[in-house]
């Protein structure tokens, strides 16, 4: 089936891509993306899933998604403004940065995080698929690897020594909180979607 993804994100757009096969994900052609009002991830991925239907063509889906990582010691920061923890414009390695000086001497269960991906599919006629992944682990004392995207080079997931920089798109698509997320949301989906 042909959606159209809500997102500017081009490592969004190629991981979801592989995790969402049998569907043709195109990015959305709007020059601005909604602004991000949600008080959760849910409520943000479905804001951007709403907002693709007044430009998607018919027949067609939308996809919006959004993501985010939480952190024992900061109170479950930055969560919702994982993409702006820094501030405005800030890059992945900003936040990053941002992130480690705010654990700085911070050990143990402090240093607990979890990866949330709420994925919300909207029909022509508005009816609402879901999909949720999380996935659990710990913030490395500094960044390693040079795979992924965002807080990646300093996520080590539960059962593992490495971060999921390190860990490489393969476990990626296998393990992580969108590839969990797809899952449920292709469950989720099933005959609803027409095949086009």
């Amino acid at each position: 089936m042909i959606a159209e993804l809500v997102s500017k994100n081009p490592h969004k757009l190629r991981e979801l891509s592989v995790l969402l096969p049998g569907w043709q994900l195109e990015p959305t052609a709007a020059a601005e993306l909604p602004e991000e009002t949600g008080t959760t991830f849910y409520e943000n991925a479905r804001a951007k899933a709403l907002f693709g239907r007044t430009a998607a063509g018919p027949g067609r889906w939308t996809v919006g998604e959004d993501s985010g990582l939480e952190v024992v010691g900061l109170a479950g920061r930055p969560g919702i403004y994982s993409a702006r923890f820094a501030g405005p414009g800030a890059g992945d390695e900003e936040n990053v940065e941002k992130l480690l000086a705010e654990l700085r001497g911070v050990a143990g269960v402090g240093r607990r995080a979890r990866y949330v991906c709420e994925l919300v599919a909207l029909s022509p006629e508005l009816e609402e698929r879901r999909g949720r992944g999380t996935l659990a682990g710990r913030i490395a004392e500094e960044a390693r690897g040079a795979g992924g995207f965002g807080y990646d080079p300093v996520f080590v997931p539960d059962g593992e020594e490495r971060t999921v920089a390190e860990l490489g798109d393969a476990w990626k698509a296998r393990r992580s909180h969108r590839a969990a997320a797809a899952a449920q949301l292709a469950t989720a989906v099933g005959s609803a979607a027409p095949e086009r």
